[in-house]
């Protein structure tokens, strides 16, 4: 269950239906941890901010959650335009947040069959940069992000991850998920 999530965009008026707006205050956000996109009614009186992170339920010793209740998970075809632009930000906080788990991928990752390796689904990562990768690893698994760009001289390797996320929550037909949760 999601405990924190990331405002994509906020609708003061609502969302607009066949028969105009619904006149209720939405969020559309992205949960920090299964990272599964959520519509979400705001308590009264609050204003949410894209890109800003938000309790889901009471935390303790934190401020009470602004959201009155999750309405429902959405697809991302659902999102607005706006929700899209922010969504590759709001992702890099995310990665960058927790990059332990992520570089967890980078330093585990295992291969699929002879031919074929998880890391090879990363967008930008071709055979060449995959056996770089193995090799690197082989030696001391990779520390930090700028630790990976270093050794193996990637560019933004953060980004790299957030590409894949992005083909994930999109809906790319793979039968690979690796970090978003169905």
């Amino acid at each position: 269950m999601e405990t924190y999530a990331y405002i994509l965009d906020y609708l003061p008026n609502g969302r607009q239906t066949a028969q105009g707006f619904h006149r209720e205050p939405v969020a559309l956000a992205i949960g920090e941890t299964e990272l599964k996109l959520f519509e979400l009614i705001p308590k009264t009186g609050v204003a949410l901010a894209p890109g800003q992170r938000i309790a889901l339920a009471a935390v303790p010793g934190a401020p009470p959650a602004p959201i009155d209740h999750v309405r429902r998970r959405l697809g991302y075809d659902e999102l607005t335009s706006s929700a899209r632009t922010e969504l590759s930000a709001v992702l890099e906080k995310i990665v960058v947040g927790d990059s332990a788990r992520y570089l967890r991928f980078f330093n585990e990752a295992p291969s699929v069959s002879r031919r074929f390796h998880l890391l090879e689904l990363l967008p930008g990562i071709g055979k060449k940069t995959m056996q770089a990768i193995l090799e690197e690893r082989g030696r001391a698994p990779f520390a930090s992000f700028p630790d990976l760009e270093t050794r193996l001289h990637l560019k933004a390797p953060e980004r790299l991850v957030v590409g894949r996320i992005e083909q994930e929550l999109s809906g790319v037909e793979d039968k690979y998920r690796l970090f978003v949760a169905p």
